[in-house]
Order: C-alpha cells, then sequence, then structure tokens
C-alpha cells in the first residue's frame, strides 16, 4: 500500500515518518510556499522528526495523488475545503482518504468529513485519525493509543490492521459524529487549560476535565452520535495528553493569553471554539466553558474572570 501525505507541519512529518517505519512507501506533499516543507527538502528534517531518503518529497500535486493508494490530509483544519476542490479535479475522489486534522468548520459549522463530503468526496471512502500522543514522545519510542473512524467498517478495519505497530495501538472507532466532534473539542479545553495553569490555578484542570466531557458529550449527543464517545480517546484521553503535556500547542496557547505573551503556532482550539459556539445554538446545546473560552477569545474577555464566572451558575445535579 502506497501513502501519500498533504501538508508539511509537525504532524504531517511525523505521519510520513511513522508510514516508512512501519515499512510502506511514502510521498510527502506541501505548497511550493510551505516555509516548513522548504526546510525539509533542503534537510529532510524539522525540530520533531528526520525523514528518511525513502519518503518523496514533492510540490506537484498530481503526483503526489497519482502516487498513492491512500492519501492522508494533515493540514490546518479551516483550509482543507479548498485543498479538497483542488485534489477532486485530480481523480483524488477515486482514492481513500484519512482526515489527520481536529478541528471543526469555523463558518459553517461542519465536521471535516463533512467538509470533504460536500465537495465531492463518497463518504465510504473517508476515515479519521484521531486520539492522543504528541511527536516528541512517539520519536522517542514512547507508545500511545489513536482511534480511526469512517463511514465504511471494513475500509476502517483495513486502515487499523495495516497501521498498527508498536508505537500506535490503533482502536476500531464505530461513531463517526463523536470521533470528530471530541477530537475538535478537546482543543478547546486545551486552550481553557492553559488558561488555568497561566493563572496558577492548575488544580482546577481536574474539575475542567470532568466537567468540559460532560458538556461535549450533551453536544454530540444532540448532534446524533454516541455520548460515550466524549469519554473515550478520541476526547477524555486525547484530553488529559493535552492538559498536561508541555507539548500542546492549545494548552500553551492558553497559558500565553493568560500571562499576556504572544504565541506563534498554530493552535486550531481558537477556531474550533467558534465552530463549538455555532454548534451550542443548533442544536440549543448549553456549552459553558465553551462559551467563555469563545468569549475570551473573540470579545477579548479577561481570561482568569471569564472561567471563574462559571462558578456563579445555579447549583445543578452533576448528571443532568
Amino acid at each position: 500500500m502506497k501513502f501519500s501525505v498533504l501538508g508539511a507541519g509537525r504532524w504531517a512529518s511525523f505521519i510520513s515518518w511513522y508510514l516508512a517505519r512501519c515499512g510502506f512507501s511514502v510521498t510527502e506533499w506541501a505548497r511550493e510556499t510551505s516555509r516548513d516543507f522548504e526546510q525539509l527538502r533542503a534537510t529532510r528534517k524539522n525540530e520533531y522528526v528526520t525523514l528518511p531518503d525513502s519518503i518523496r518529497l514533492t510540490t506537484d500535486l498530481k503526483e503526489a495523488v497519482d502516487f498513492a493508494d491512500v492519501i492522508v490530509i494533515a493540514i490546518k483544519s479551516q483550509a482543507l475545503r479548498e485543498l479538497c476542490g483542488k485534489l477532486l479535479p485530480l481523480g483524488a475522489d477515486q482514492k481513500r482518504i484519512v482526515l489527520c486534522m481536529k478541528g471543526i468548520e469555523e463558518s459553517t459549522g461542519k465536521r471535516l468529513t463533512e467538509v470533504a463530503e460536500e465537495c465531492g468526496f463518497p463518504k465510504e471512502r473517508l476515515a479519521v485519525w484521531v486520539g492522543p500522543g504528541h511527536i516528541q514522545e512517539f520519536t522517542r519510542g514512547k507508545p500511545n493509543c489513536m482511534v480511526i473512524d469512517g463511514y465504511d467498517k471494513d475500509y476502517v478495519s483495513l486502515l487499523v490492521d495495516t497501521l498498527k505497530g508498536d508505537l500506535i495501538r490503533f482502536y476500531y472507532g464505530d461513531d463517526i459524529i463523536g470521533s470528530e466532534i471530541g477530537a475538535a473539542a478537546k482543543n478547546v479545553m486545551g486552550i481553557a487549560a492553559g488558561i488555568l495553569d497561566g493563572s496558577g490555578m492548575p488544580s482546577l484542570k481536574g474539575p475542567l476535565m470532568a466537567r468540559g466531557a460532560r458538556e461535549v458529550a450533551r453536544l454530540i449527543h444532540a448532534m446524533g452520535g454516541n455520548e460515550l464517545s466524549a469519554y473515550g480517546l478520541c476526547h477524555l484521553g486525547d484530553y488529559e495528553t493535552t492538559l498536561f503535556s508541555p507539548h500542546s500547542n492549545n494548552r500553551s496557547y492558553g497559558e500565553s493569553i493568560a500571562r499576556g505573551e504572544k504565541f506563534s503556532k498554530l493552535a486550531e482550539g481558537v477556531s474550533t471554539a467558534a465552530a463549538m459556539k455555532l454548534l451550542g445554538e443548533r442544536y440549543s446545546v448549553d456549552l459553558p466553558i465553551t462559551n467563555a473560552v469563545y468569549r475570551i477569545l473573540y470579545e477579548n474577555r479577561e481570561p482568569l474572570s471569564e472561567l471563574s464566572k462559571l462558578f456563579e451558575r445555579s447549583a445543578k445535579p452533576e448528571f443532568i
């Protein structure tokens, strides 16, 4: 099986590295203007991985599509629709697709597989690869568990059975709505956790985890998914890794907000907070933590003060 990985960020470069490590033929593609890719082409490494010589690097999208049996997309979630528009005329709808991003389209509230399907990709050829794990740990030989989910169970099984290895134990996903929403939502909670860290309130991350998972479970249920997904690897499992890891961009971003510092790396939770607010309103689901993060990010509210207001909410049963 041959794979093309589209993207040049840290996760894309790790996936290329992992697939080559598993013995697969791999091509990695990125735009000509990508500075990250320019560095990869010049040195075959970035701050996270060193790519073996067996991985082909290209800026020719058609070459990448033609090469692959499976196309793995690992770019910014908000750029997916644009890329799908470029892939479709190249025949990528005849390939199998794996989306390795955690986000929701900000302007529409669409899950990423919904975006790809709207662009013309058959949903039975779509899968998502989500769950906990940081590149810095994987490349040191520290294993983790992840989930692959999709619409076609035979395709999901094929990917899980093909991609499993000593570094990643994969599980078969059976709730595409929950897997996508849970994976995206954990980045919003990661920002909230970083704000608590930066404000000197790390002990509140325990309640944040419990109440955040409950909040996400309600949204998943309202959207037609299995609310138990919020307590699995796609959300709570990944969430725990995010909340306590120094490697998480979203947690670090929240910490920088609390300290009034600038943060230059991608934090997908920013756009996801806006998308989740939209979904909460659409499905009439109360999302107090998400809405607090949204007000901090988009209305410039004072971070700790906004999260502290959650304590002023009226008392209620924990699992209502």
